[in-house]
């Protein structure tokens, strides 16, 4: 008997017993089942998750100036180099070469204890002014509630708008006043509201966006007379997962920008918000760990199950094994032929098992929240290896017995 022989052989014998065949293939489909289904779930979650997040700053990261005063620090005694501020125009030059790979936003806090007025009210000293650009709304995740963005033309010419918090509202109208293209006063000029931020709540008890106002960048700069306004810049990579990449391409953006020579330190700080990010994927990590595990045990107890079916198979065909021996059949083949029995029944079992937790993780996945559907290739691919591992390691007992079978007792067995 030659190789292609034994395996037509192990095919016609799974298809005889095709009972035995579907139930055992039946217990090595609920193990992967388990095993596919539960991580291709924890993978929909994860990327549904991330996909939330990504409008949350999970994906974003910042450039400022160095040392984030932009003077000299002192660590350990000695003071450090000095480097000069992001000045806004490096700001610009940035955000329009870093266009071509994702956006950015350019921003700069004015004053943290402005004082608003309107008529003969005004609000007590402590609101801040931050001159932003259109898309610092987007990238930050703040909404808008009521009114609208600054457009295009009021960034690029600094017109006097604003978008204001919620607190300022309630502080400088009456209730049944709208607040809409009314006009306000700080820093010795006249401001038009065009937009009322969502309320934001306060943590930790910090200044919150409820109690700020947001004028147009341009307009900001201008009352930079000593240029002592330290500009930050936000940027939004392509997904939580390619923040790294981007982050260096950025890095060789702002290094063009400020012009630091080859060899030099960057005269700038870029760093990635890694609570958001990092913890989803440690919290993944711990998830599929689980689910590996879960369905690994499930596995075990499927192979052993598939272990006695075929010890009990190698006793039922006791007669025929010692007629294959008496024609000439070596124990390398007959091991072969139990051998590719269990593994055809592993594999028919879990090509079942992917297709069921395939559909069953997705389904849960969408249960929770709505998603796409994932198709979890990593996790198919391990699954027939462990197919063929589990067919291996049940087959190999039953078949190495199976050879060891004397022909000749094999023949008297009733």
């Amino acid at each position: 008997m030659n190789l292609i022989e034994n395996i037509r052989e192990a095919l016609r014998s799974v298809k005889t017993n095709l009972l035995r065949t579907i139930l055992t293939g039946a217990i090595i489909a609920i193990g992967i089942t388990s095993l596919v289904g539960m991580l291709t779930a924890i993978d929909a979650i994860k990327a549904q998750i991330e996909d939330s997040f990504s409008g949350l700053g999970a994906n974003n990261f910042d450039i400022r100036s160095r040392g984030f005063s932009g003077g000299r620090s002192v660590q350990g005694g000695k003071t450090e180099k000095s480097y000069p501020l992001v000045k806004y125009k490096d700001a610009k030059e940035f955000k329009q070469s870093y266009a071509t790979m994702g956006n950015a936003t350019v921003y700069t806090t004015l004053s943290g204890a402005a004082e608003i007025k309107r008529g003969s009210k005004k609000t007590n000293p402590n609101v801040r002014v931050t001159g932003v650009d259109e898309l610092y709304f987007l990238i930050k995740g703040v909404k808008i509630e009521e009114g609208r963005n600054f457009s295009a033309t009021e960034i690029q010419y600094g017109t006097n708008v604003c978008v204001v918090g919620l607190d300022l509202v309630e502080t400088l109208f009456e209730k049944e006043e709208n607040a809409l293209n009314q006009q306000i006063s700080f820093f010795g000029n006249r401001y038009t509201i065009i937009g009322i931020l969502e309320k934001q709540g306060n943590m930790g008890g910090g200044s919150s966006a409820d109690r700020a106002i947001f004028i147009p960048i341009e307009n900001g700069s201008r009352l930079d007379s000593r240029g002592t306004f330290r500009y930050n810049i936000t940027a939004s990579a392509s997904s939580p997962m390619s923040v790294d990449y981007d982050m260096g391409q950025a890095t060789g953006l702002m290094r063009k920008v400020r012009q630091d020579g080859v060899g030099q330190e960057d005269s700038f700080e870029i760093t990635k918000s890694q609570t958001v990010g990092e913890s989803l994927e440690e919290v993944a990590g711990y998830l599929r760990i689980g689910g590996f595990t879960i369905g690994f045990v499930t596995l075990v107890g499927a192979s052993i199950g598939l272990m006695n079916i075929m010890l009990v198979s190698v006793t039922e065909r006791t007669r025929e094994i010692g007629i294959r021996k008496a024609l000439g059949a070596t124990p390398l083949r007959i091991r072969q032929q139990f051998l590719i029995e269990a593994i055809t029944i592993c594999i028919i079992g879990g090509i079942f098992g992917v297709i069921l937790g395939i559909g069953i993780g997705n389904i849960v996945a969408n249960a929770i929240g709505p998603g796409g559907f994932l198709i979890p290739w990593l996790w198919i691919m391990v699954s027939f290896m462990i197919c063929i591992v589990v067919g291996l390691g049940s087959g190999y007992i039953p078949a190495f017995k199976a050879s060891k079978l004397d022909p000749i007792e094999s023949l008297r067995y009733e």
